[in-house]
């Protein structure tokens, strides 16, 4: 049996690949497994202190849902449905946004449907120009399984997820990247070095800093103002007494470079 989810650690970096592109890597119920266990495994590595994802093959980042499997479970009924598709696709786009260390999508072809959530749940994302966006639940008669009506919403907006939740029309990387879906569209041949550029810049920081952000804006975007800078400040506070944020005091002092131990 094929490996689902690939799985390659090069300078500092986690490069997890969705592995069945004969079928555009479309997310069956063992890859989205697979998946959980992979991001389990880089969470407690301390050599990967930043994470990748891309897909298969020169068409597809993902897809999206395997229709065929997620259709005999909508058959099997509600209670079913919910507990094979609907919340095992919610944990994986939940471990993602909520993950320690940065998550970068680098969208190599199509993201549709549940493809589209997992770059939307991504802390940071990058796409070809031959990638290609998509919500096309609709089409299928359902709405998104995997946070795509809550999290698209809050990236572009409610008007402008709504024209794309309620059409499903395919959009491009610029209009991806006019939305604030992603970072960056880069020639096709440039995705890897871009994405892996990308993580190089958050690589020179401090990784303790680096997740206390990630913690305080995921947290955040979900309450008040007042408190989220409450959050922010709790984040502060667990920094304080790191060895990280004495050494970046220190080397914003002395001019140096700095050597970040995590603790």
């Amino acid at each position: 049996m094929n490996e689902l989810i690939l799985m390659d650690v090069r300078s500092s970096v986690a490069l997890l690949t969705l592995n069945r592109p004969e079928k555009l890597n479309a997310l069956n119920y063992a890859m989205l497994d697979r998946l959980m266990e992979r991001l389990d495994e880089v969470e407690t590595m301390p050599d990967a202190r930043a994470v990748i994802l891309t897909g298969a093959g020169e068409r597809a980042f993902s897809a999206g849902g395997d229709i065929h499997e997620f259709s005999q479970s909508i058959a099997d009924g509600p209670d079913v449905a919910l507990r094979e598709f609907v919340r095992r696709g919610q944990s994986v786009t939940a471990r993602i946004e909520n993950f320690p260390k940065p998550v970068i999508a680098a969208v190599n072809g199509l993201a549709y449907g549940g493809g589209c959530e997992i770059t939307e749940a991504a802390h940071l994302a990058v796409a070809s120009q031959k990638a290609l966006f998509a919500k096309p639940e609709i089409c299928i008669g359902i709405p998104p399984t995997f946070g795509g009506t809550q999290r698209l919403p809050r990236l572009a907006g409610r008007k402008r997820a709504l024209e794309l939740l309620l059409t499903g029309d395919s959009f491009s990387p610029e209009r991806a990247y006019e939305l604030g879906l992603i970072n960056a569209v880069v020639p096709h041949g440039q995705l890897m070095p871009a994405a892996f550029a990308l993580a190089d810049r958050i690589l020179r920081h401090s990784p303790l800093a680096a997740a206390r952000i990630l913690t305080a804006v995921t947290r955040g975007l979900n309450t008040t103002i007042g408190e989220g800078l409450q959050i922010e400040a709790e984040q502060f506070a667990r920094m304080t007494t790191t060895h990280d944020v004495r050494e970046g005091l220190d080397v914003w002092i002395e001019k140096r470079s700095a050597r970040y131990s995590g603790v």
